[in-house]
């Protein structure tokens, strides 16, 4: 068990967030919609908008021992909620010669959207991650897609205590 709960479907997913937004429950109301700006941010490639996210996120959620790619991980998974929503997201898919960390594949409602490949570091750097993502051919995970990919580096910082984003598409 890895401390992580999933809604099932988009129908409760729905319900959820309708029951919240309704309820005197503001501070998970604003997750969500924090949530939502995030991913715009995302398709928009607004690198510094999407660290700005992950960090808010990672200040409501600071009960995680921040130490590991793992704890960063977790941190995207509950920031990018909303994206759910538009994707199927898979933690460590197997991909070209080696895992992608996170995936965000389109649903079939919506195959407009560009399908993701974020690769998390923790204390390395931005551009190294894009580059490993082309160097092990990550993008063939995605076989069935076709299309731009944005291609998501997120590197936490231990000594600023920043996150920090690169944002790259690549055609499939």
């Amino acid at each position: 068990m890895d401390g992580t709960v999933n809604i099932p479907n988009k129908e409760v997913s729905r319900e959820y967030v309708n029951a919240i937004s309704t309820m005197n429950w503001h501070g998970v109301a604003e997750s969500v919609e924090s949530s939502r700006k995030l991913l715009e941010a995302l398709w928009n490639m607004d690198a510094d908008a999407v660290a700005t996210g992950i960090e808010k996120a990672h200040e409501e959620i600071s009960i995680l021992q921040y130490n590991d790619e793992n704890s960063l991980s977790c941190t995207i998974q509950l920031a990018f909620y909303f994206a759910r929503e538009y994707y199927t997201m898979i933690r460590e898919m197997p991909a070209g010669k080696g895992f992608a960390d996170i995936c965000m594949i389109p649903r079939k409602k919506h195959s407009d959207k560009q399908a993701v490949v974020i690769e998390l570091k923790w204390d390395k750097s931005a551009v190294g991650a894009i580059e490993q993502i082309k160097e092990k051919q990550y993008g063939n995970a995605l076989k069935e897609y076709q299309g731009n990919l944005l291609l998501v580096e997120i590197n936490y910082n231990k000594m600023t205590k920043k996150h920090e984003c690169v944002i790259e598409t690549m055609k499939k």
